[in-house]
């Protein structure tokens, strides 16, 4: 699914010391399964997901994805395919703050109303939230319902590949383990690369990237 070769992301280009977030970096990811990134704050894990989605272009390397060069397509190209194939958590929710949960989660979708909410119900009911809570708008939810809601929104579509960042950050162990099994599940036949620095929530996962100073450290 993804190929990376020699993918180097670095800031400060005319600075006498240029600062590498990625620097030479290869991997080669499966079309299906849970794949954990981890690594300490700079290591460059965020960088690297959003070279992959094509939310960041690389400095230096190529990026394939579906044996699609991502790094050399179009702004409208990058949009399509990020609208077709993939979905996004992020560190921070990034919901809309007028509408309610079920509205920001349906807000995303592509089929006809009563499927989307019945879909949009069943995710939200799975990762935790009450029916009472679907009406709510997000300044009335906990950081971790908010964040819970960013993920069901992620899902809604059942892209191809699902990106998140931190996704349990917010979340009470419970919850971030519930989390977890969630997107194991969803991986059986799709890919989920989860962004985090916690390496307790990677017990389950079929690949472990770990991340160090822009480079990768180790695969297992």
């Amino acid at each position: 699914m993804f190929e990376i070769k020699n993918v180097s992301m670095i800031y400060d280009m005319n600075s006498d010391e240029k600062m590498y977030a990625l620097n030479g970096f290869d991997l080669t990811l499966p079309n299906t399964g849970l794949v954990g990134i981890i690594g300490p704050s700079g290591s460059g894990k965020s960088t690297l997901m959003y070279c992959m989605s094509t939310l960041k272009t690389p400095t230096e390397g190529n990026i394939t994805y579906n044996g699609q060069e991502i790094t050399a397509l179009s702004n409208r190209q990058r949009e399509t395919l990020r609208r077709n194939e993939f979905g996004f958590v992020f560190q921070k929710h990034y919901l809309v703050p007028y509408m309610t949960a079920m509205d920001n989660v349906i807000v995303a979708g592509t089929d006809n109303d009563k499927e989307l909410k019945d879909k949009a119900a069943e995710y939200l009911l799975a990762l935790g939230l009450k029916e009472k809570e679907f009406n709510k708008r997000p300044s009335k939810l906990s950081g971790g319902q908010c964040q819970r809601v960013a993920i069901a929104r992620a899902m809604i579509n059942n892209p191809k590949v699902i990106f998140a960042d931190e996704p349990t950050a917010s979340l009470d162990h419970e919850n971030a383990f519930n989390v977890m099994r969630i997107l194991k599940k969803y991986s059986e036949d799709r890919l989920v690369i989860v962004v985090t620095h916690d390496r307790s929530i990677l017990t389950d996962v079929d690949i472990t990237v770990e991340m160090w100073d822009g480079k990768l450290s180790n695969v297992k």
